[in-house]
């Protein structure tokens, strides 16, 4: 009975998880994902880069445009970056998640951003998510000190 029971509870969560992206709302400006936000003070993500050299952390709002998002369930996302690069931004406790139309879209994240060093197995399994090949995800090996954003709350601007 107990291994119906445990069968039953995992086939339910697994269903729910594959439905989760369908219940996020499409982004379009004026959507909201998270704690409820304005951009009312939002920094560009350069002016964040240039903060974090002077100061260990940031508090507040960044506005930028997202060019990755978790293809599993949108449970992260990545700003642009002037040379190509790009910033993680995780949400606080996993508590909502964004769709993967928000790609392409200006947002305003607010939250608190560090410089961070993410380890080989956090930024292979970053990239699982991404949807990256074995290849792509072998070749990472070594850790990457970068800037890591934990947002409460997206505002999609445009």
């Amino acid at each position: 009975m107990r291994k119906l029971i445990t069968l039953l509870v995992v086939a339910i969560a697994s269903f729910q998880i594959s439905l989760a992206q369908q219940a996020i709302e499409p982004a379009k400006a004026g959507v909201q994902y998270g704690k409820k936000i304005d951009a009312k003070e939002a920094i560009s993500v350069a002016a964040l880069e240039q903060k974090l050299r002077k100061d260990s952390a940031f508090e507040g709002k960044i506005e930028g445009e997202v060019v990755e998002v978790c293809k599993k369930k949108g449970c992260f996302l990545t700003l642009k970056r002037d040379k190509g690069e790009s910033v993680m931004v995780r949400f606080t406790d996993y508590a909502y998640f964004v769709p993967a139309d928000i790609v392409g879209k200006k947002v305003a994240v607010e939250g608190k951003a560090k410089m961070k060093e993410t380890s080989v197995e956090w930024l292979q399994h970053y990239a699982e998510d991404k949807g990256a090949s074995k290849e792509e995800i072998a070749k990472i090996t070594k850790p990457k000190t970068d800037i890591s954003i934990v947002a409460d709350g997206v505002l999609v601007l445009k």
